[in-house]
């Protein structure tokens, strides 16, 4: 008996200090990760908006927006992070947009934890650049198996549909609450 109290009294005391440990390792590693996620955000918003020279943050929505300015500070349109679920997991994109929100003009995955080989694809340029110019209404639709025939079509990654459709709905939910927070400013 003496034993197992022994035993669980060690048990106990590494359960303490290896949670305690970790709990110092995440507060000091996130203001870290924040940082690293912003500056690769900022980062993208150029790669998005290729003719950008500067940017500022919306800070009227629940979400994640940059309205762009070229060199003379007039509106080029917006770039919008947004995130939502893949296959394997989230899923962080930023697309950029025109004014009138009718034509997506790049797309950059910020973050995605899809199966390597497959649904990682989503990241590479191959996948990628068909965004570039896209029409935005109506919704983006990927589709399986054939050459996109319309200009608001992409072609799904074959053995990765999930994960090319996944990029598809997250961008469409993003522009969809975009549209709905500039037609409700519109309105008041």
């Amino acid at each position: 008996m003496k034993l197992v109290i022994h035993m669980l009294a060690t048990l106990t005391l590494i359960g303490i200090i290896s949670g305690a440990l970790l709990s110092e390792v995440s507060n000091w590693a996130e203001p870290k990760i924040i940082a690293n996620r912003k500056a690769e955000t900022e980062r993208a918003i150029f790669v998005v908006q290729q003719d950008a020279k500067s940017y500022k943050k919306i800070d009227s929505t629940d979400f994640e927006l940059f309205e762009v300015f070229d060199a003379n500070n007039n509106s080029l349109g917006y770039a919008l992070p947004y995130e939502g679920n893949g296959f394997q997991g989230k899923i962080r994109i930023i697309v950029g947009l025109n004014k009138n929100i009718n034509n997506l003009l790049g797309l950059e995955v910020l973050e995605q934890l899809e199966t390597p080989g497959l649904g990682a694809k989503v990241a590479e340029t191959a996948f990628t650049k068909q965004f570039k110019n896209l029409l935005l209404t109506p919704e983006i639709v990927a589709v399986k198996g054939v050459t996109p025939s319309n200009p608001n079509e992409i072609e799904a990654i074959t053995g990765a549909t999930i994960s090319s459709k996944a990029i598809v709905r997250i961008i469409n939910d993003g522009i969809k609450r975009l549209k709905a927070i500039q037609k409700s400013g519109e309105q008041n």
